[in-house]
């Protein structure tokens, strides 16, 4: 599958969540910065030598020995995408929104399924990612691991024996590392105990951002929880502190589900019946009401209030919806009202088809 397949399909591995705590845990990430020896960090890099980044890395990436340890990689420079098929790549959580900024020597390398990917040239000359679907950061650092042990087979990286791997802004040195859980937490919302929490979690070096990172809001009930220390541990006590605090939050968002059950039933099945009722049947909808309807159906399918959906058609829903896509869906500009219309075309469609 090449990247024009990509950007044509909302749907990524990420979002198939079954079986994997995917009632709560809807993906992970794990993300590695590392930058080549000798030459400057790409706020620092001039057009000419962000070229030879990309060249350097490129046939790495591509090669026999690439293929074997990781699987197959497409590398795409930014400049071959149109504005839209970027901004699509960033909707589906394959690179980040930094990668879009004066991207005349960007690229991003892709493997076929969508679950590894490598940014070149974002804040640091590699971002080296894999997304998974449910609460799987283990194996998600393997895979990184995996590229990262290929890469440095080839190319030497920026390392220093006192701070570790070094990075543009220094709260990434030392591992590099950066891991988060996607996770949807309509009940801890509903009962009003998430911002509580998350000062809680605050305390212990643990970031919450939005549905798209930092500065982003929490659209749909689904926060991003994430380390801030990089530096001091290693690699694997960081995984493992992120899957203790994800798993302390689902047992809280569960035990907020089983209180709402028991005491707001009637309240709880006419907000998912209301949702159900607007998303099957509405001729315009904005994009945060969106989000929150298709939350509260994914939050009824959960505890078995209703059915005929599934959780991962949600996920696809929530980001199909967006504006690149429904751009790409009209291929043209569309006014607020027509992308309104289009988003609840589109919704309508995917679960009456689904009856």
């Amino acid at each position: 599958m090449g990247i024009r397949d990509t950007v044509n399909k909302a749907y990524s591995a990420w979002m198939e969540t079954d079986g994997l705590n995917g009632d709560i845990a809807i993906s992970c990430r794990v993300r590695i910065a590392r930058n080549l020896k000798g030459y400057p960090f790409p706020h620092l890099l001039g057009q000419e030598k962000a070229g030879e980044i990309i060249n350097t890395v490129q046939p790495v990436l591509e090669s026999e020995l690439m293929l074997e340890l990781a699987g197959k990689f497409e590398v795409t420079r930014m400049v071959e995408l149109t504005p839209v098929e970027r901004q699509i790549l960033v909707e589906k959580h394959l690179i980040s929104p930094d990668l879009l900024q004066n991207h005349e020597q960007k690229a991003v390398a892709l493997r076929d399924d969508e679950v590894l990917s490598v940014m070149i040239n974002e804040e640091d000359h590699l971002r080296i990612q894999c997304l998974l679907p449910g609460l799987q950061l283990k194996k998600a650092w393997e895979l990184v691991d995996r590229v990262d042990d290929g890469l440095e087979k080839a190319i030497d990286f920026a390392f220093s024996e006192k701070y570790g791997y070094l990075t543009a802004c220094p709260t990434n040195a030392g591992t590099g590392l950066r891991a988060s859980v996607m996770l949807h937490l309509p009940g801890l919302v509903l009962l009003d105990q998430v911002r509580g929490i998350f000062a809680s979690i605050s305390k212990l070096g643990f970031a919450v951002r939005g549905l798209y990172g930092e500065g982003t809001e929490a659209l749909g009930n689904l926060f991003q929880i994430s380390n801030q220390v990089t530096m001091g541990h290693t690699e694997e006590e960081i995984i493992n502190s992120l899957v203790s605090v994800a798993g302390q939050l689902m047992l809280q968002e569960r035990e907020a589900r089983r209180v709402l059950l028991r005491e707001r039933l009637d309240q709880l099945q006419d907000r998912v019946g209301r949702s159900y009722g607007i998303l099957k049947h509405a001729r315009i909808i904005s994009s945060e009401e969106s989000m929150r309807r298709l939350s509260d159906l994914k939050m009824g399918l959960d505890l078995g209030l209703t059915e005929g959906t599934k959780p991962g058609q949600l996920i696809e829903l929530m980001i199909m919806t967006r504006p690149a896509f429904l751009f790409q869906e009209r291929q043209g500009e569309l006014t607020p009202l027509q992308r309104d219309v289009l988003r609840a075309d589109l919704i309508r469609k995917s679960l009456n088809q689904e009856d």
